[in-house]
């Protein structure tokens, strides 16, 4: 099949160039970024893109923003995202979108060449392939804030826009003092750790606004 690789890392873009290569296939592109895997995958139209989810200029979400940009465009494309992390809610997204052929490997559970190789038709031909970690992280992401109270969700919803305890207080007609209960009961719900202290308040927003 005609394969277009995604992937910052030379080495590991090279490595699987030359192994997908040795197994019959063709990589009709190597890119190293979100903006090039887009154009190579329009002018080139692959049976299957491999992306990564962290790519140049931030490495944050590059690569699977743009897997999204290309099911958006073409929701029969078979893409197969190789990552080292869970990306949370835009996974699930992409695991959701189109017509199947998704795929979602970390990379360090990657232990079998020829089961690697199998994944890889499996996705072409329209079905998916998901590592089972990565559902059970989705899985226990949302079931998290399916774990807060009614009270803490209008609590965390809240601070969702902004508003600061006393603000908060006052909308819910509580105590500061109930307002900062419900926010460390969100917390300890979310998981977020005592090592974050400064970036709780934002962390918990953002859970609750990617669910």
């Amino acid at each position: 099949m005609r394969i277009v690789i995604a992937e910052d890392s030379v080495l590991l873009r090279e490595g699987l160039a030359t192994l997908l290569n040795a197994a019959g296939h063709q990589v009709v592109a190597c890119v190293g970024d979100a903006e090039q895997f887009l154009d190579a995958a329009r002018v080139h139209e692959p049976d299957l893109s491999i992306v990564d989810v962290r790519m140049p200029p931030t490495h944050s979400n590059e690569g699977i923003k743009a897997a999204h940009t290309l099911r958006s465009e073409n929701r029969d494309a078979r893409i197969l995202v190789l990552s080292q992390i869970v990306s949370g809610r835009e996974a699930a997204d992409l695991i959701c979108s189109g017509n199947g052929g998704i795929g979602y490997l970390l990379k360090d559970r990657v232990g079998n060449v020829e089961e690697f190789l199998a994944a890889l038709e499996t996705v072409a031909e329209g079905r998916e392939v998901i590592d089972p970690h990565v559902v059970h992280q989705l899985l226990r992401r949302r079931s998290r804030i399916e774990q807060l109270t009614p009270r803490e969700t209008e609590v965390l919803a809240l601070m969702a826009e902004g508003k600061t305890n006393t603000a908060i207080a006052a909308e819910l007609v509580i105590s500061d003092a109930a307002v900062a209960k419900h926010i460390n009961r969100v917390f300890a719900k979310l998981g977020l750790s005592d090592n974050d202290l400064v970036h709780k308040r934002v962390q918990a927003v953002l859970t609750y606004l990617r669910q």
